[in-house]
């Protein structure tokens, strides 16, 4: 994913800006961006504080962490069962006798 030249401090600055009364497209003109990619970021951070945005991101990167953790789980158990074979054995003594 591309790095912003913004962060989300600078973000939540420039809502405040607008949300104090100055125009949107003073605003944009003034920061050097577009309306589009303004109002991109004021969806996600509007109406946060810097602390909720970072803990958003924290969030965010919790989240992606345990995603990753469980794609590689289910990658293990596929590759197990590939292993074990098309029937497993559901002998829980000797599996190796049921063959």
């Amino acid at each position: 994913m591309r790095k912003s030249r913004f962060t989300e401090a600078q973000f939540i600055g420039m809502i405040k800006e607008q949300e104090a009364g100055l125009p949107t497209s003073e605003l944009c003109r003034k920061h050097g961006l577009s309306p589009a990619t303004f109002y991109k970021p004021k969806a996600k951070y509007g109406g946060m504080d810097l602390s909720d945005a970072n803990r958003l991101k924290q969030l965010e990167d919790e989240n992606a962490k345990l995603k990753r953790l469980l794609a590689d789980a289910m990658l293990d158990n596929v590759v197990l069962k590939d292993l074990l074979g098309s029937k497993p054995c559901h002998i829980p003594r000797d599996c190796t006798a049921a063959s």
